[in-house]
């Protein structure tokens, strides 16, 4: 018998040689796991994935990554990777511009687990606060930009021209042309992604060195113009989009929005549609991203906005309630015919430019703008006086400098001996951006770099006097905006401290509760991970930075994209990507590059199973491809005879094949090899959707079975979800495919596909959070990385298992298991007892859970994923509820409760409600409220009852409601 009283004594180095993070990442201690492993008739965790992983995917070889390190040890070795980027201050703009993080809104929401590890807000009854949040980002967008509706954010300013472009086709009917005309004086990265989408759209983009006179002459269904220009100049917009307006042609217009605080709103110069990025609203550069891009239109194209429209409605109580309207799953419901790919948002980002707009109102803004362009008229008024020519004379921060030769060198050069970038890409030029960084001394130190004689700030100041702008006066600003009361209430830090708090209470997190979403991975995003985001040597670099400063940043995504590339087998990895849905827009494009090289063109078909992510058929059809779907069988498998009916009928035009594996159907199907050589034999490729990939990480290699394949970093590598972005969708090709990855106009990327087009703004997309990722390997290592397979596929099976004696699970594999994540099916209890899916999902939020992914791949299902990193305890507290609901149901059915008037149609349960003196119902309060006894020591109430969808709309509003009309509703 152990005596643990006197343990025997353990070597240093022992001590000393390892951490313990892996078994703090794995939620099930070892003693659970045995456990749970006897409750499924499993030998061992091995065992259990030889019984359910096909032997024709399994590596046997393991991984080639570094060994699993401690917290501290991994901190130190990314700080010394961080200390290879050199901080400067940036004035080289293009759409990136350092800002100031209110310290308020960095540590209680950028840092903060409870608002960066929510879901997206499709449960919308937990979702009231990240849903008001983003409310207040499309309210602030709708009032700086002139237009009737907002979205609540897409993935960068590039992409979000390229959404214009499509949705100004669309809306367009009338107009048959397929020309688009971009401005010249777009942003450089704009220009190549929209020219990039065009071009698979089958849309003729044609660049203006002068958009006006083009415009008189060409037959259009639309123009971009960038206001402010890329070289800074302010002209008018009403001209040029009355002229647009009289051809046929609708207007698209990327604008800045902290010059919008100054200059006339593009919708008052009748812009039809209106984009850009608001990283400048306290969002820090992070080398490129994430940054939340905005998108605003007029109310007539509400069902024709990309992504997410955040609207108010009602709940059951007739109370205000906010919801994702229209559109909340878009590309599931219209796949191919889906307006676009768009599935992860920058939501996160957007709340913090909401918030920073909220924190400064409209008197701070105007502050911030006022400073920055005052600084831009003194360099501009000093460099003159030096003797040197302005491209243009009417810019908000931007200015041209005409310099040549030698003396342009070396101002270049003493700039950066003195920490500043200035914009060098245009021969003769020397540009330089102004922003809310910028400080006396900065201004000091480049008019000293023009003329040492004429470098007194304050006296040029004084000269210009002090109503001296360089805005014309019909370009400038006069109506008003941000007059809601939310945006002059919280000022003092109290107040914005506890705004902050009271909305990050209104949500549920990871902070509370397992977050139980199949094919979604809501995993622990260690506290560690997330630590070098927000240190300065990485989020404050510009990404178009000269490479040398950039060493860390450089030496990061290199080992990142190698680790990812030995866990996957493939040959070359770009970070490009910043979702999962343009990860597959990158595969597919480099699947049809590689044919097009090889003289095959007419290859157009893609293969897609009916139970695929809604976004496949969306990215198949944005690069031109041809969808062709293929039957999935009974036991949820890939059709083979209608698989091999399809190869035969398409075989000359076959171009791809498009798979989610494990299955969206959460099994391994036996036969994926045997698909993937059928469809090569016939001259196609084998793209695979990573979605799944947290089942495979260290047991299987995709690129012994496929060609392409997107990964999900917000699932699989820790990167957190942040109430619906930011997301990261790294390709991954083999060696033939390298070639078709995609470039970057900055000729920041290899040389080897450097000159192919971007699919995002940034080179490396958003790599101010690929910290994450990097620590996350770092610290698990290649047997922590497999370990989380298993227990993410033990944890899976032992739910499973649990459930089935009272669900129908849908579906299961070889041996009767299950990948990582199960079906369970609610179908018959509509039949007999008239509970929904819905209802299940609600009444789970009275026992505290976020509901499992609902009514996909199946309608009428409940598709669960509990991850590795849930422990056993938090899985039987679900299992205890899922019973309990499966109780309640019977409740219903035998008549025992009213088939309209019960725990689950009513759920979920408010506090106001349950506290109320009046309860009209046959169930008691404790039933209602604390159906299982743990809820008595921790319950999350649902700020809202049951939301309204259908009123929400017909009575579409995405505006802030009065402040009355909450203060009444509580």
């Amino acid at each position: 018998m152990t005596d643990n009283r006197n343990p025997a004594p353990t070597p240093l180095h022992t001590l000393e040689s390892h951490d313990d993070f892996v078994d703090r990442h794995i939620g099930p201690r070892d003693e659970d796991i045995r456990a749970m492993l006897d409750t499924i008739e499993a030998e061992s965790l091995e065992s259990l994935m030889q019984q359910t992983m096909p032997g024709s995917i399994r590596h046997d070889g393991g991984l080639a990554l570094p060994p699993s390190d401690n917290e501290e040890r991994v901190l130190d070795q990314i700080r010394s990777i961080a200390a290879r980027n050199t901080v400067t201050h940036s004035m080289i703009g293009l759409g990136y511009h350092p800002t100031i993080v209110p310290p308020v809104i960095l540590r209680n929401v950028f840092e903060n687990p409870g608002w960066y590890t929510a879901y997206t807000p499709y449960q919308a009854e937990i979702s009231q606060g990240r849903l008001e949040a983003l409310l207040n980002f499309q309210q602030m967008v709708m009032d700086l930009t002139g237009m009737e509706l907002a979205n609540a954010s897409l993935l960068d300013e590039a992409t979000a021209a390229a959404e214009a472009m499509a949705m100004l086709k669309r809306v367009n009917r009338k107009n048959k042309s397929n020309v688009f005309l971009v401005d010249a004086n777009c942003l450089p990265q704009t220009i190549d992604v929209v020219r990039n989408r065009g071009h698979h759209l089958d849309l003729d983009v044609r660049v203006c060195h002068d958009l006006a006179a083009e415009l008189a002459e060409t037959d259009c269904f639309g123009v971009l113009i960038q206001y402010p220009g890329s070289d800074g100049a302010v002209q008018a917009l009403d001209e040029l989009v009355s002229s647009a307006h009289e051809r046929g042609a609708l207007a698209a217009v990327a604008a800045d929005l902290m010059a919008l605080v100054m200059l006339k709103s593009p919708g008052e110069s009748g812009a039809d549609c209106v984009v850009g990025s608001a990283q400048r609203f306290g969002v820090p550069m992070g080398y490129g991203g994430p940054h939340a891009a905005f998108f605003a239109t007029r109310e007539d194209y509400r069902r024709s906005v990309p992504g997410r429209i955040i609207g108010v409605s009602r709940d059951r109580h007739d109370n205000p309630a906010l919801r994702m309207a229209l559109q909340t799953r878009e590309q599931h419901i219209r796949r191919e015919k889906a307006m676009s790919n768009i599935c992860t948002a920058q939501a996160l980002l957007a709340v913090m430019a909401g918030f920073y707009a909220v924190w400064h109102g409209a008197d701070g803004l105007r502050k911030i703008a006022g400073r920055i362009h005052r600084h831009a008229c003194i360099l501009a008024h000093g460099i003159r006086k030096a003797g040197f020519e302005l491209e243009h004379d009417a810019f908000f921060d931007t200015l041209q400098v005409r310099v040549d030769g030698s003396r342009r060198d070396e101002i270049l050069r003493q700039a950066r001996e003195q920490g500043i970038n200035l914009r060098t890409e245009r021969e003769g030029l020397i540009g330089l951006s102004v922003n809310e960084q910028t400080r006396k001394h900065h201004v000091d130190s480049l008019l000293a770099l023009f003329d040492q004689a004429s470098n007194d700030v304050l006296a040029i100041d004084a000269e210009l006097g002090n109503d001296y702008l360089a805005i014309p006066a019909d370009v400038r600003r006069s109506s008003s905006f941000l007059e809601h009361e939310v945006f002059g209430r919280y000022h003092s830090e109290t107040e914005m401290l506890r705004y902050l708090k009271r909305l990050e209470n209104k949500d549920l997190s990871l902070a509370h509760a397992m977050i139980p979403l199949g094919s979604c991975t809501m995993k622990l995003n260690a506290t560690a991970e997330m630590i070098p985001v927000t240190w300065p040597e990485f989020s404050d670099l510009h990404p178009f930075c000269p490479s040398d400063q950039a060493g860390g940043y450089h030496q990061l995504i290199d080992e990142l994209a190698g680790w990812l590339a030995e866990i996957t087998g493939f040959a070359a990895v770009s970070l490009q990507p910043n979702a999962g849905s343009q990860g597959e827009y990158a595969g597919l494009l480099a699947i049809k590059g590689w044919h097009e090289a090889r003289g095959e063109s007419q290859r157009t078909v893609c293969l897609i199973p009916s139970s695929a992510h809604g976004t496949n058929p969306a990215s198949a059809q944005m690069t031109g491809m041809d969808i062709v779907v293929v039957k999935c069988d009974k036991q949820g498998n890939i059709d083979l005879e209608d698989l091999d009916a399809r190869i035969e009928k398409h075989r000359e035009k076959l171009a791809a094949l498009m798979i989610t594996y494990p299955s969206t159907h959460g099994v391994f199907e036996e036969d994926v090899v045997t698909i993937c050589q059928r469809v090569r034999d016939a001259g196609g490729q084998v793209y695979l959707d990573g979605a799944n990939l947290n089942a495979l990480v260290g047991w299987s290699r995709i690129a012994d079975y496929a060609d392409v394949c997107h990964l999900n970093l917000h699932k699989t590598f820790c990167i957190p979800h942040g109430g619906g972005g930011p997301g990261i969708g790294p390709v991954g090709v083999r060696e033939h495919l390298v070639p078709f990855l995609p470039g970057h106009p900055t000729g920041l990327i290899e040389a080897e596909h450097g000159s192919n087009p971007a699919i995002a703004a940034a080179p490396f997309g958003s790599a101010g959070i690929l910290p994450i990722s990097w620590v996350y390997i770092r610290l698990m290592g290649a047997e922590g990385l497999k370990r989380a397979t298993e227990v993410a596929v033990l944890n899976a099976n032992y739910i499973a298992r649990r459930l089935a004696s009272h669900y129908d699970i849908l579906y299961t594999g070889r041996n009767g298991r299950i990948a990582h994540e199960c079906i369970v099916d609610l179908r018959p209890f509509k039949e007999s007892a008239g509970i929904t899916e819905e209802d299940v999902a609600k009444r789970l939020i009275d026992y505290g859970f976020h509901a499992p992914t609902m009514s996909w791949p199946v309608p009428g299902t409940l598709m669960i994923e509990p991850t590795e990193s849930e422990s056993k305890a938090e899985l039987d507290r679900f299992i205890q509820a899922m019973i309990a609901i499966r109780g309640e149901i019977e409740r219903v059915a035998s008549g025992e409760w009213d088939a309209e008037n019960n725990p689950l149609k009513n759920a979920p349960h408010t506090a106001l409600e349950l506290a109320a003196e009046d309860w009209p119902h046959a169930y008691t309060r404790t039933q209602a409220g604390w159906p299982v006894a743990g809820l008595k020591l921790d319950k999350f109430f649902a700020p809202v009852g049951r939301v309204d969808n259908v009123y929400g709309d017909r009575n579409l509003v995405c505006s802030c409601p009065p402040l009355e009309d909450w203060l009444e509703a509580s």
